[in-house]
C-alpha cells in the first residue's frame, strides 16, 4: 500500500494563510474553579465560537478554497454525523458551489437544521459506515462533486492544525495541549503543529471508553476499527484512518480514556461555571483532567473545546 501524504508544519501555515479571510480567531479563555479542580492552568481554546459551531470548519475551508475552479464548479460532498457537514456546507456557500452531505438517519436534529440552513442537499441512510459511503458513491458518481473527507484527506487535516497554531501563538508558555480524538484529524493537525514547531510540546488526546479505538490501536501499535460506538459523544464515533493512525502514532504522547458520566459531568460543568456551551465530544478532555487521567500540577494544559452544536431538547442530564 503507497503511503499516504501527510501535512507538515508549513502545510499547516499555508491553510491558516487561506481561511485567514474566512475562519474566526477563537478566543482562548480560563476558569478559576477549574483550574482549582485540576491543580493546573487550563487554556481553554474556544472552538464553539467558530463559524458552523466546531473547528471543523477550518478544514472544509481549507479544502474548499484548495480547489481549481474547474473543481469547485461540480461542488463538494461527503458524509457526517453534522459538524463537518455543517462546516462544508457553509465554507461551499462561502465560495458559491454546490454542497451534498449525506447524514446518518439518527444525525441530531440541530445538525440536521444547520447544515440545510447553509443551503446543502441533505441524503440520510441508514446509521452505519457501510450506508454513508455507498449513498455518498451514488451522489459523486451522478454530480461529479469532490469527497471531502470528514477526516481522512490531506487539506482537512492541515486546516483542522490552524486551530493549535492559533492556540499556541494566544498563549506561548504551554507545557502539553489536549484534543478528543475520533477520526483523529483534529489530533493530527494538532500533533503536527505542536511537534512541528521550535517550541515543541506535548500533545494528548482524550476518548470515550465507549469508543476507544485510537487508544486501543496507540497501545497495540496495530490499526482497531469498531463496527458501532454507543458514546454520548457523537463526534467521536467514528475510527481512526490508516493516515490519521500513522500521524498520531508518530506525533502523539499518549491517549486517555473517560466513561460516559465523567463526560456528561464535565459537560454541566462547563456549561454551570464558564457560562458557555459545548457538546459532549468538547468534554471529554475536559474528563480526563478532572477526573486525574493526566498530573496537572503546576503546568499550564491548552484544551480544545471543539464546538457547541447541542441539541437542547435532548440535554444528557435531562
Amino acid at each position: 500500500m503507497p503511503e499516504l501524504p501527510i501535512p507538515s508544519y508549513d502545510d499547516i501555515l499555508a491553510a491558516s494563510d487561506r481561511i485567514s479571510g474566512y475562519a474566526h480567531i477563537t478566543p482562548v479563555l480560563t476558569s478559576r474553579t477549574i483550574n482549582e479542580f485540576t491543580g493546573g492552568e487550563i487554556y481553554f481554546k474556544c472552538e464553539n465560537f467558530q463559524r458552523a459551531g466546531a473547528f471543523k470548519f477550518r478544514g472544509a475551508c481549507n479544502s474548499v478554497f484548495s480547489l481549481t475552479d474547474e473543481e469547485a464548479a461540480k461542488g463538494v460532498a461527503t458524509h457526517s454525523s453534522g459538524n463537518h457537514g455543517q462546516a462544508l456546507a457553509l465554507a461551499a456557500r462561502l465560495r458559491g458551489i454546490p454542497a451534498y452531505i449525506v447524514m446518518p438517519e439518527n444525525s441530531p436534529r440541530v445538525k440536521v437544521n444547520a447544515v440545510k440552513g447553509y443551503g446543502a442537499e441533505v441524503t440520510f441512510c441508514e446509521s452505519n459506515q457501510q450506508a454513508r459511503e455507498s449513498t455518498l458513491h451514488k451522489i459523486v458518481e451522478k454530480s461529479g462533486a469532490t469527497f471531502i473527507h470528514p477526516y481522512d484527506h490531506f487539506n482537512v487535516i492541515a486546516g483542522q492544525g490552524t486551530c493549535a497554531l492559533e492556540l499556541l501563538n494566544q498563549q506561548q508558555d504551554l507545557d502539553a495541549v489536549f484534543a478528543p480524538v475520533g477520526g483523529g484529524g483534529l489530533l493530527s493537525g494538532t500533533s503536527i503543529t505542536a511537534k512541528e514547531r521550535p517550541d515543541a510540546v506535548m500533545v494528548f488526546g482524550a476518548e470515550p471508553e465507549k469508543a476507544d479505538d485510537a487508544y486501543q490501536s496507540l497501545k497495540s501499535g496495530t490499526l482497531q476499527r469498531f463496527d458501532t460506538t454507543q458514546t454520548i459523544a457523537d463526534g467521536l464515533r467514528t475510527t481512526l484512518s490508516e493516515r490519521t493512525f500513522a500521524i498520531i502514532q508518530n506525533y502523539t504522547d499518549d491517549i486517555f480514556t473517560v466513561g460516559e458520566q465523567e463526560i456528561v459531568d464535565a459537560m454541566r460543568l462547563i456549561w454551570e461555571r464558564m457560562k458557555i456551551i459545548i457538546e459532549p465530544s468538547c468534554s471529554v478532555p475536559v474528563a480526563a483532567l478532572l477526573n486525574g487521567r493526566f498530573d496537572c500540577s503546576g503546568k499550564k494544559i491548552g484544551v480544545i473545546l471543539t464546538g457547541g452544536n447541542v441539541d437542547l431538547d435532548h440535554l444528557p442530564w435531562q
